[in-house]
């Protein structure tokens, strides 16, 4: 129990963030569910004649799944610093219902152009939410809850590709209503829940703490106030300024954690999107069944490999709270089997052996306590989602048809991905543990200049001791100078 505020009303801290949990994360985990059903799906309408009815090629449909990530992943760096100067409801709520808008269209499309431009402006609007939902949680709770918090949302990435393949297979059944095909009807209606749920968003959606309606202004206090003392010194606001974003690109933590992402990334996104197709393929195998295994059962087949991939998810993300290890936990991977598999049971059940261990991984939380500051932090998750997203143009076109059914060329350069996951995750262990034990020594320390110090001789020694690492109090060099204040530790 803790007093706070002018009356020193108690505020129980337990209940407090029980009341913020239930505010929060369960419209998070819907709009992130969202996102990956409606930039996924396409793997799913793929089995239902989408490329034969548009006239696709294989090699135009790749084409026209990498353009979604080239505009997505650019677009994302600039996001962030949009959201912080409008809101999260009024920036979030925008995207949401024009990339539902988009969806919906692709079942209107009538050739390839067509199905490219919706690739596109689709990339274009989904760009602000991953980076925003991070950036977003990042600005409500401690570093040491992000894990679990950022692991239950996730799980709605995995619940998506459980989720599309039966909507699928139900909406199927509407082939040929009103003259649209099945593949059609799919876009269409996971497009108009979309729409409806953006709309929705705006009433649903909170701000940051020091402006959320839902609390009252002694809990505004003691969230912001819990914060700081989690060394997040911005929490209680924070102007808009270029050198925030300076920062974040001159700082080496955020190039090594572009290459955590892009090894994480580009496995996630090869998966997700070509899980529907390698399903089918080895399934149909197992049948002894020569034209492949029917959409709607290989559609259904998916499920309970997202499903392992959810409950994955949720243990790695608490574990990774409870004992603060994020970095081992992030080289834990199975993909291996998958690569070197020659026999279609064996290929299923890599199948679930790879989404464990690709979708629970553990960087998002990691990057987002490691960077103090909103506005730098808001921009190193930008710079860091941004890229490995674009990792998805290139893992779009690995599984070509004419590899099928063993892929072994895209199962080849996913595992170079996984590797350097693991390189880089490793490099930014050892540089975030030798910083932390340099501040433990004493090397990073500031010069604090006293007030007593009057006369503009004394200031100025002092000063020149050192004019960028000078300040008039702690409480200034915390606010300046973010994660490299001395007092900071990095989480491993």
């Amino acid at each position: 129990m803790s007093a706070v505020g002018h009356d020193a009303l108690a505020i129980d801290e337990k209940k407090l963030m029980r009341k913020i949990d239930y505010r929060i994360i369960p419209w998070l985990s819907l709009l992130y569910l969202l996102s990956y059903l409606d930039r996924s799906t396409i793997g799913n309408a793929r089995l239902y004649h989408m490329e034969a009815d548009l006239h696709v090629t294989d090699s135009q449909y790749l084409v026209a799944l990498s353009t979604f990530f080239i505009t997505y992943s650019l677009l994302e760096f600039a996001s962030n610093a949009i959201m912080k100067r409008l809101s999260p409801s009024l920036w979030l709520t925008f995207l949401i219902t024009m990339w539902g808008v988009v969806t919906l269209l692709h079942g209107f499309v009538r050739n390839y152009g067509q199905l490219v431009a919706c690739r596109v402006i689709l990339g274009v609007f989904e760009a602000g939410l991953a980076p925003g939902m991070a950036y977003y949680l990042s600005s409500w709770y401690k570093k040491s809850e992000l894990g679990t918090r950022v692991a239950i949302y996730c799980t709605a990435a995995t619940l998506a590709g459980a989720i599309g393949g039966l909507l699928a297979a139900g909406i199927s059944r509407m082939n040929g209503v009103a003259g649209k095909p099945a593949w059609a009807w799919i876009f269409i209606i996971e497009g108009g829940f979309t729409i409806l749920i953006g709309i929705v968003s705006f009433w649903v959606l909170q701000d940051f703490p020091v402006s959320a309606k839902f609390l009252t202004e002694d809990e505004r206090q003691f969230v912001i106030q819990r914060l700081q003392r989690d060394q997040q010194f911005s929490a209680a606001g924070e102007k808009f300024e270029m050198r925030f974003l300076k920062q974040a690109v001159m700082d080496k933590k955020t190039w090594i954690s572009m290459g955590i992402f892009m090894g994480c990334d580009g496995p996630l996104y090869a998966f997700l999107m070509f899980a529907p197709t390698i399903i089918n393929e080895v399934s149909g195998i197992i049948l002894s069944d020569p034209k492949g295994f029917t959409a709607n059962m290989a559609n259904l087949l998916s499920v309970p490999v997202y499903a392992w991939a959810t409950i994955m998810t949720l243990v790695v993300g608490v574990f990774g709270d409870r004992y603060i290890q994020r970095s081992y936990l992030n080289m834990f991977r199975a993909y291996l089997i998958l690569t070197m598999s020659r026999t279609a049971g064996v290929s299923y059940f890599a199948c679930y052996l790879a989404a464990g261990a690709i979708y629970p991984l553990i960087r998002d939380a990691w990057v987002s306590s490691n960077n103090e500051g909103s506005l730098k932090r808001g921009s190193v998750l930008g710079l860091c989602i941004g890229w490995g997203n674009l990792q998805g143009a290139v893992t779009s076109n690995v599984y070509r048809a004419k590899d099928s059914p063993w892929y072994s060329l895209g199962h080849g350069i996913i595992l170079i991905y996984i590797s350097i996951a693991l390189v880089f995750t490793a490099l930014y262990r050892a540089v975030l543990n030798a910083e932390n034990m340099r501040r433990a020594r004493g090397e990073r320390d500031e010069i604090i200049v006293l007030h007593e110090i009057r006369s503009i001789e004394e200031r100025s020694a002092h000063v020149a001791r050192g004019a960028e690492n000078t300040f008039e109090s702690v409480d200034e060099a915390r606010r300046e100078k973010g994660d490299n204040w001395s007092g900071f530790r990095y989480s491993l």
